[in-house]
């Protein structure tokens, strides 16, 4: 099973912002993506972030995976099925539809000290923006 790890960031509420992914694919073998996000605030790039790993796990057709991510907000509304605010309910709506084609993939909270590359991926991903 991969691990995926996702990180998103913002320079600025809203500013720059990247996603930030590593993939760990079990075998030696890693995937690291660093995407440019256009402006938005910090935790919709949180959500961006992990609708674009699901994006890459469909285009590989992967369909098992254990994504981690460092957003407690993300983590709770993907268990949930449920976010309150109107600006995160598009990118909601879009991950519980990319889960759902996955045969197993589970979204868990980690701190962020354990998501060192993916936070530095997001980071690397907000330069390319300009």
């Amino acid at each position: 099973m991969l691990k995926i790890f996702v990180d998103g960031a913002s320079a600025g509420n809203p500013g720059p912002a990247g996603a930030g992914i590593f993939i760990n694919k079990g075998n030696g073998e890693n995937e690291h993506y660093a995407i440019p996000l256009g402006p938005m605030t910090n935790h919709e790039a949180e959500f961006a972030a992990l609708l674009e790993a699901l994006k890459i796990c469909k285009e590989n057709n992967w369909n098992m995976a254990s994504i981690c991510t460092d957003s407690k907000l993300v983590d709770e509304a993907v268990e949930k099925r449920h976010t309150k605010k109107a600006a995160y309910k598009p990118y909601l709506s879009e991950i519980l539809i990319q889960l759902e084609e996955c045969e197993l993939c589970f979204v868990k909270w980690i701190p962020s000290s354990t998501n060192r590359a993916a936070d530095q991926l997001s980071k690397r991903a907000i330069q390319k923006n300009s």
